[in-house]
């Protein structure tokens, strides 16, 4: 995702921030942490509220290690939540927003599927819900085919701003609901194709 998709990517994330800040119980609800994957997941940005999210500069090193990267994921979110439990918070049903333009370069097929297997656990446990969405040549199949049930996003073209209004607008819906409500997301017909 060199060049002008990770400038654009970068672009879109400060938009995101800003789309989110619009809306003052969205920004108050709503955490955000980036998890960027290589060869191996790295935290760039930890868990923050939207006020203290600085939205950072990602870069393109190279390779795609999806495995270690779903298990991180789950991880970082485990992690929150039993934050939140401790405190006794109620929160969200968390989301994983898990982007590539490749496909598993790296990953040995146990890793693989230990890790999907996982993702599958959580996701139909109702522990996490999880949105891949392919970018540029992203092996759609691949991407369609990670999580059973779930169909991945195409983005069209380098449409990041417009997918991160949406994904704005999907999280204030959500925080305008009770925790246990399920809320109806739009379709992603302004930049992406399912």
């Amino acid at each position: 995702m060199s060049g002008d998709p990770i400038d654009q990517l970068n672009q879109g994330l400060q938009y995101f921030r800003e789309c989110l800040e619009r809306d003052d119980l969205a920004a108050l609800r709503t955490e955000i942490a980036v998890l960027a994957y290589s060869f191996q997941p790295t935290l760039i940005h930890d868990f923050s509220t939207v006020y203290s999210f600085d939205p950072p500069e990602l870069k393109v090193i190279g390779g795609t290690v999806i495995s270690s990267a779903v298990e991180k994921a789950l991880d970082m979110v485990e992690e929150r939540k039993e934050s939140y439990r401790a405190n006794g918070i109620t929160y969200y049903r968390p989301w994983i927003w898990f982007m590539t333009d490749g496909y598993p370069q790296h990953d040995t097929k146990p890793d693989l599927d230990r890790a999907l297997a996982r993702l599958a656990r959580s996701d139909q446990a109702g522990q996490v819900k999880f949105f891949p969405v392919g970018v540029g040549g992203a092996d759609m199949a691949w991407l369609n085919g990670m999580l059973p049930g779930t169909s991945a996003v195409h983005l069209q073209g380098l449409k990041f701003n417009e997918m991160f209004e949406w994904l704005s607008s999907s999280m204030s819906s959500v925080s305008q609901s009770q925790p246990s409500d399920r809320v109806q997301l739009a379709a992603p017909t302004n930049w992406g194709e399912v």
